[in-house]
């Protein structure tokens, strides 16, 4: 496993496991199973409904908590900061955990300052070890980073082949936030398993696609969280610290980034109806 240094000192895994859209029922199990293939960091959110899942794997597991990283993101509806703060109690409760390793603002909607405030309060508290945000485009990134006491570590955005964030990774690494990527298959979406580059490039390094693409974002500075709910596929997945992209195959892939979301956009009215929608 490689690790990327946090802009607080803290070692985060430059690969983990994410568990959106893994079912309730299905999460303990995927979970204890990423953690038996070699996963050590865990990505959840209040939103996802399954919380209690990892909970109950981090305690079967048998893997001493020190060694675990797990990620959890506070949901519009407990923005401000009581609502918040409140929260972060539930999350820890619900994950059976003294402390979280990483505490996201999953969207940029609501009394996000309120909320940042109550996580400052509980990372100075101890009950939080790093804290930063997801889906922060760079203009409230900048913003933020201007009027907080504690600035984010994490910035956690749509992140994949065809949407490589070139700008926004700069800004990041401008101000100290470590990249990290949510999607780094895109979901599948435009055949992005048979990518004829990633194919080729899989394939000279006796790699997959999904290797090959997982390899080309840790290369690029960025954090990985892929799914998947199949052992096989999850231990693949993490098997992508054995070789290296050269250059000419790091450029050939930047070649193919269309800039452009493949999911949603925040400067889209409509979308930002639906998205606060879904806090009522």
């Amino acid at each position: 496993m490689e690790y990327v240094t946090l802009n607080n000192g803290i070692k985060m895994p430059a690969l983990g496991y994410g568990v959106y859209q893994v079912s309730s029922a299905e999460t303990e199990r995927c979970v204890l199973d990423a953690i038996g293939v070699g996963y050590r960091a865990i990505d959840t959110a209040q939103a996802y409904g399954n919380e209690d899942g990892v909970g109950s794997a981090i305690a079967k597991c048998g893997v001493p908590r020190e060694d675990l990283f797990i990620t959890t993101k506070i949901w519009i509806s407990n923005a401000g900061y009581e609502k918040a703060r409140l929260s972060i109690d539930e999350s820890l409760r619900k994950l059976r955990t003294e402390y979280i390793d990483l505490l996201l603002i999953h969207q940029p909607f609501g009394d996000y300052y309120g909320t940042y405030r109550a996580m400052e309060e509980a990372y100075r508290d101890g009950y939080v070890r790093a804290i930063g945000v997801s889906n922060f485009y760079p203009d409230r990134l900048v913003d933020l980073c201007h009027f907080v006491e504690v600035t984010p570590a994490v910035d956690q955005v749509e992140t994949h082949l065809f949407q490589q964030q070139a700008k926004a990774h700069e800004i990041m690494k401008k101000y100290g936030v470590q990249h990290e990527s949510w999607g780094p298959f895109a979901e599948g979406r435009k055949d992005f398993f048979k990518t004829p580059a990633l194919v080729e490039i899989g394939e000279a390094h006796g790699k997959s696609a999904a290797q090959a693409a997982l390899r080309f974002l840790i290369q690029s500075g960025v954090v990985v969280i892929p799914k998947s709910t199949h052992r096989e596929r999850m231990a693949q997945n993490i098997d992508v610290f054995d070789f290296a992209l050269t250059d000419e195959e790091m450029k050939r892939l930047r070649a193919l980034d269309e800039g452009e979301s493949l999911f949603f956009s925040h400067y889209d009215p409509e979308t930002v109806e639906f998205i606060i929608g879904l806090a009522k």
